[in-house]
């Protein structure tokens, strides 16, 4: 699995290959792509880099497998999940290689695979339903785990113990241990979360099933409540079970601010303006900070408030705008105030650690950023810099061609896009033979003599997103370095 420190938003490089496909290929919407030389055409087919990304979740997803599920070497997994303490667990996304549910990282997936589909869904055509169910086999996992009032079950499945072991998600023996915040042992960071996730996905469904969409909102209601009322941090609580892979190192306020933002844009209930308006400030609105991921939702919050003023004209929440004018300063070069690091290839680095994952998130938050000023009729002013909208998009597209394949190593650092790709990631299900291949179980350990071997792996993991490149550039490819080659579901949201 990624550490605390890596991550990749799937639906953000959904959200972005969505967006750029609205401003280089609009006359491909209906039919296939194909490579053009033609100046007015994009270099890279982002109709297929679209699918590929979302077909990826299906070979995360655990649980009894529909009969449409399209990566067909993954088969039925963890079946009895939650059994042991009486409730129904099954469903639900691993995060990232390894065989762990793990609910913090899983709802701000699914908070944002939900906010791809609100700015950019119009555009995905035939990827829209298949985007939709992949929210919903989130969002059923997310209601089945928030099934008890003040209760949240945030992980199944033993880390440390799983770890151990290099084993197929079909094969799994390790204990499926089930943890939960509740009112003694609060966890308001991934209550808060949770809370986003089922509202921005009531949005997605309100239209297509309005029952669905108001029961997910009223869940998020009841989930954000909890939330706010029993504060505390849960990697407090249960820190010997999700630290050091998930904690939370910004704390729990920029979740608030943040599921309190996603409340008011799905219901309208001025109670939660009021909440902002009132909290804003001590939950960190103005904080400097400029990472955007699993653990920090500061950046997301300010853009996303920033649209209730650009769009939606709410003068109370003007601030937002600013906060957000100050984030994009400091990632555009050649700014008074740009801190933003590029490798000598042009990639935005920020950590070592699966560094994908920040470009993937800081690239959504520009094409977004970028459509909210537009629609405003507006621009950011750094210092004597005048930054448009098409800059901010430039500067996306540059991130995202990068990671299909224009960088220094000409290789797509998504699996299955392009003619060289990454052949040994990080990833149990994707390194061992398929359970139709190889039908007997493989034990636990195993499997570490394929982790560590240079053998290719045997199944496509497609629409992976791996770690990424380090800072110069450099990727060795290699099974056993889980920094640069696990691939995770929040790095392609």
């Amino acid at each position: 699995m990624a550490s605390s420190s890596s991550s990749f938003t799937a639906a953000i490089a959904i959200s972005i290959v969505l967006f750029l496909l609205s401003f280089t290929t609009p006359l491909f919407l209906c039919k296939p792509l194909r490579h053009s030389h033609h100046p007015r055409f994009a270099s890279h087919n982002y109709r297929d880099a679209l699918a590929k990304s979302i077909i990826y979740f299906e070979g995360q997803r655990s649980g009894k497998l529909p009969s449409n599920q399209r990566i067909t070497w993954r088969k039925d997994s963890g079946l009895s999940d939650g059994k042991a303490m009486g409730v129904d667990l099954v469903g639900g996304y691993y995060d990232a290689g390894d065989n762990v549910k793990f609910g913090f990282p899983m709802a701000f997936t699914t908070t944002m695979l939900s906010w791809s589909v609100i700015e950019f869904g119009g555009l995905m055509k035939g990827e829209l339903q298949n985007a939709k169910q992949a929210i919903g086999w989130a969002t059923e996992y997310l209601l089945k785990a928030t099934a008890h009032p003040d209760t949240i079950y945030v992980q199944v499945g033993d880390a440390g113990r799983d770890h151990s072991c290099w084993e197929r998600p079909e094969d799994m023996d390790t204990p499926r241990s089930v943890f939960k915040i509740d009112k003694n042992t609060p966890g308001t960071e991934v209550a808060a979360e949770t809370a986003a996730a089922l509202a921005a996905a009531s949005l997605v469904f309100r239209k297509c099933n309005p029952s669905y969409s108001k029961l997910l909102i009223k869940r998020a209601i009841r989930v954000f409540a909890f939330a706010d009322k029993y504060r505390g941090s849960y990697s407090n609580g249960l820190r010997k079970v999700v630290c050091p892979y998930y904690c939370s190192v910004s704390g729990y306020e920029d979740e608030l601010l943040w599921g309190a933002a996603w409340l008011h844009r799905a219901t309208k209930n001025p109670s939660y303006l009021n909440y902002i308006q009132r909290n804003g400030q001590t939950l960190g609105a103005a904080e400097t900070d400029n990472t955007f991921g699993w653990d920090n939702k500061h950046v997301g919050a300010r853009i996303l408030l920033s649209k209730a003023f650009l769009v939606q004209k709410l003068q109370s929440l003007h601030d937002y705008k600013s906060h957000a004018d100050n984030y994009i300063c400091s990632l555009v070069p050649g700014t008074p105030a740009s801190q933003a690091q590029y490798t000598p290839g042009g990639l935005l680095f920020k950590m070592d650690d699966s560094n994908m994952q920040y470009v993937t998130s800081t690239s959504f938050l520009l094409v977004t950023y970028a459509k909210y000023l537009t629609s405003a009729r507006m621009v950011v002013k750094c210092g004597g810099v005048v930054i448009t909208p098409k800059r901010l998009r430039n500067l996306a597209k540059k991130q995202v061609d990068y990671l299909l394949g224009d960088n220094p190593q000409k290789m797509s650092y998504m699996v299955g896009y392009g003619a060289r790709y990454p052949q040994r990631i990080h990833h149990r299900g994707s390194s061992l033979p398929s359970v139709s291949t190889h039908p007997a179980k493989i034990q636990c350990r195993a499997g570490f003599s394929v982790m560590s071997s240079q053998s290719p792996n045997p199944n496509v993991l497609v629409g992976a997103v791996v770690g990424g490149p380090d800072q110069h550039d450099r990727f060795p490819d290699e099974r056993s370095d889980y920094e640069q080659s696990e691939p995770a579901t929040y790095i392609i949201s």
